[in-house]
């Protein structure tokens, strides 16, 4: 934390997000050295509940990376996929994002994703690296990507957007979980940007954790306008940690604050509002955290 020039709230916060730092890499290792799949989950199932998660991102990066090297094939991540991560889909995605920040961007081409929800989930994790590694770059002088080279297609518009859900992640942890410094930091973006930062926060919060419960709900008070993008954000992680059997207490506490719900109901929810069918004028994953964060809103109401 100290040598990225992170924000250290105090000791426990600060051994939390290096642990889950050294997981992430754990994780990568496993991926980078298996001879097979099976191989790499024999050592990714291992890792205590809380953190596995992180495991499988890394996991997911690695492969990625596998796959964007000029030799050895390029169906890593997809074999990946078939196995135990399938469980955590969410998290596979995002690595693959990491995996696009170190690679040249030509190497990007062998990178496809046809889930129309989850393409996006990869840009978020390009986002994250991105406000991790660079933070100068993207969060204090605030960056935004333009004319973004990938997906493509007719929906390319939306990447800067993704990938602003990744930096707002990534600062629950520049900010070393201190819910009053990301409220400032995000001041500090432009308006239009602080919807889908907000959201990146409330995600992390609620699947990293690493505050009490005065402090989430000192966030969920300063959010103000941005509650439903926190709520949705929540919502996303309780879906992740509980479509892999990963639920936490930190997690139950977050979604209670944010959304007034379960994990299971979060995940019921998520499923329920997951669209189908072609894709309009917004991309699907768009109409998605919409819908989600509408009927939290309007739960929250009753």
């Amino acid at each position: 934390m100290s040598e990225r020039g992170f924000h250290i709230k105090n000791a426990d916060s600060a051994a939390l997000l290096e642990r889950v730092g050294e997981v992430f890499l754990t994780g990568y290792a496993h991926a980078a050295e298996a001879k097979t799949v099976a191989d790499a989950e024999a050592g990714l199932e291992q890792i205590p509940v809380r953190f596995r998660g992180f495991a499988y991102e890394g996991a997911g990066m690695g492969y990625a990376i596998r796959d964007g090297m000029p030799i050895g094939g390029s169906k890593h991540f997809a074999d990946f996929l078939t196995g135990r991560a399938k469980h955590h889909e969410y998290m596979a995605w995002v690595g693959m994002g990491w995996a696009m920040a170190r690679l040249p961007r030509f190497r990007w081409r062998g990178f496809t994703c046809a889930d129309p929800l989850m393409r996006w989930l990869v840009l978020d994790g390009y986002g994250f690296h991105q406000a991790y590694f660079k933070t100068e770059r993207y969060v204090r002088q605030q960056y935004r990507e333009s004319a973004f080279p990938w997906p493509g297609g007719e929906h390319a518009w939306y990447a800067p957007r993704a990938i602003d859900q990744g930096i707002g992640r990534a600062m629950w942890f520049v900010c070393g979980t201190d819910p009053d410094l990301v409220v400032e930091t995000f001041d500090g973006f432009a308006a239009e940007r602080r919807p889908d930062l907000y959201a990146g926060a409330g995600l992390a919060a609620t699947y990293a954790g690493g505050v009490e419960e005065v402090e989430l709900r000192r966030f969920w008070h300063r959010s103000g306008a941005y509650q439903p993008q926190v709520a949705q954000g929540a919502a996303f992680a309780a879906t992740a940690r509980y479509e892999a059997d990963l639920v936490v207490p930190h997690t139950e506490l977050a979604l209670e604050v944010f959304c007034g719900m379960t994990p299971r109901e979060a995940a019921e929810l998520c499923q329920k509002a997951r669209p189908t069918g072609d894709e309009g004028a917004l991309p699907a994953y768009e109409v998605w955290r919409q819908q989600i964060s509408d009927a939290v809103a309007a739960r929250t109401r009753s």
